[in-house]
């Protein structure tokens, strides 16, 4: 009997790891089956591009996946039963219990408005393609000198308000964050960084954390008033909760605790990948929610079931970061070279050099996604098949 895969959401990890799998599994051994809410994949690392207008290369999962064995089902991940192996779907012919052997667990993460007061009533968000399409609408809307605020001074942040500056330069952009304007970067990257913001005319509200937003402006923890017509909030990303309901052993926010095949330590069966994982770096220091992180931890438990299935090497690979890629609108970008734990080093390449760098990050992610099975890998036969679970029509029968 074969093999039941099931892969919980079609994000960059989700896609990646089920493409992976059905270039090194037989499918004579295994039925692959890729759940996801939305029919096309959605370039998330982009979302600050369609905000502004920019429109994005439709890519549809029935085209990526034809012919690979991969099963495509267009529908809502609502639960997952970790002990009796099902996930529960909902799609338009109602809700649907899938049993699987092995299940990837890639919902991923959405916006966190860390419970600040007006947050979730007034504020745009843009980690989502909804998100970012209300926001482009709302933006269209807005009359020439209207303030923009964006909160939050990581990557997100830092990318949202230079292609809003850059795209609408009649705006008054404003970045609130809470520490110093990229100060987790080297001297030459927060150099360019300023030289960058000053050039597009963004004002920088530094050590200003928000306490509370409301229609027409935001509050800083010292009190101060900043006009905000509109809000973007960036300040990091909450995981999907369906994690936090199962009996899987998880973290505070969340997260499925992993061993470092992205297995579950609690649930042998159950594989996590992304932001959905606590997944340990050098120096056990957890990976921060990003495609750089994701990616790797795809390939790691994809090739880590593979081998487990067919009796191969169990993959060993370092997970770390090589560089930061950040796109300071479309002319200008830095990357921001860091040691395997993420720390800045000295080393940075800025500019437009920087920005075609990144582009081609991000194209080249897209195109992992696209190609799924496009790997030097013969397929491989199972040879080892764990106990079975039966299907919930099999165990009522």
């Amino acid at each position: 009997m074969q093999h039941r895969i099931i892969v919980l959401g079609a994000g960059y990890t989700g896609a990646i790891a089920a493409g992976r799998l059905a270039k090194r599994l037989h499918r004579e051994d295994v039925a692959i089956t890729l759940v996801n809410a939305e029919p096309d994949f959605v370039e998330r690392v982009r979302m600050h591009q369609l905000a502004t207008g920019q429109d994005l290369k439709p890519r549809p999962f029935g085209e990526m996946f034809a012919d690979t064995g991969v099963e495509l089902k267009l529908a809502k991940v609502t639960g997952v039963d970790a002990d009796r192996r099902t996930v529960a779907v909902t799609d338009a012919n109602g809700t649907e219990e899938l049993a699987y052997d092995t299940v990837v667990y890639a919902l991923g993460s959405g916006w966190n408005d860390q419970a600040v007061p007006g947050t979730a009533e007034h504020a745009h968000e843009i980690a989502s393609r909804p998100g970012a399409l209300r926001l482009r609408e709302r933006l269209a809307r807005l009359d020439a000198g209207q303030p923009v605020v964006v909160v939050g001074g990581g990557l997100t942040g830092l990318e949202a308000a230079t292609e809003i500056a850059e795209a609408r330069p009649d705006l008054d952009v404003a970045l609130a964050a809470r520490g110093g304007l990229g100060d987790w970067l080297s001297p030459k990257g927060r150099r360019h960084l300023r030289k960058v913001f000053d050039r597009l005319g963004i004002t920088v509200h530094e050590h200003a954390a928000v306490t509370a937003v409301e229609a027409d402006h935001v509050t800083t923890a010292d009190g101060t008033s900043v006009p905000a017509v509109v809000t973007v909030w960036t300040t990091g990303f909450a995981v999907h909760p369906i994690a936090k309901a199962t009996t899987l052993e998880v973290t505070d926010k969340g997260q499925i605790v992993v061993d470092r095949t992205m297995r579950s330590v609690s649930h042998p069966d159950v594989y996590a990948i992304g932001d959905a994982a606590l997944v340990a770096g050098p120096g056990d220091k957890p990976l921060r929610m990003s495609c750089a992180s994701g990616v790797p931890t795809a390939w790691q438990a994809a090739d880590a079931i593979a081998a487990r299935l067919t009796g191969g090497k169990l993959p060993n690979v370092p997970l770390r970061y090589f560089n930061q890629c950040i796109s300071l609108g479309r002319k200008e970008g830095l990357i921001q070279y860091v040691t395997a734990d993420d720390r800045a080093v000295r080393a940075a390449l800025t500019g437009r050099l920087a920005a075609v760098y990144k582009e081609l990050v991000c194209k080249g992610a897209a195109w992992g996604v696209a190609n799924p099975t496009l790997l030097p890998t013969r397929p491989r036969r199972v040879v080892h098949q764990p106990a079975r679970t039966a299907t919930p029509a099999e165990a009522t029968a």
